[in-house]
């Protein structure tokens, strides 16, 4: 059982690892957009890795939560 312990220990420490990063790509995204003109592929690029960082903390975080059978 404490190898579960280790896990669930892991998974926190990479969510809060992607947050972290969900949060920066958010404020290097508002900053680009603010300068009025931006290159447009790179917007998507930061709009599109912030997608999958936000979609990588979620499977993470469901892998948290126990399964209930409802």
């Amino acid at each position: 059982m404490p190898e579960n312990k280790d896990t669930q220990e892991q998974v926190h420490e990479k969510i809060a690892a992607l947050d972290l990063e969900h949060r920066d790509l958010d404020e290097v995204i508002r900053n680009l957009e603010g300068q009025g003109n931006f290159d447009q592929l790179k917007l998507s690029r930061l709009k599109k890795r912030k997608l999958m960082v936000k979609d990588q903390i979620s499977s993470l975080s469901d892998k948290l939560l126990p399964d209930i059978i409802a």
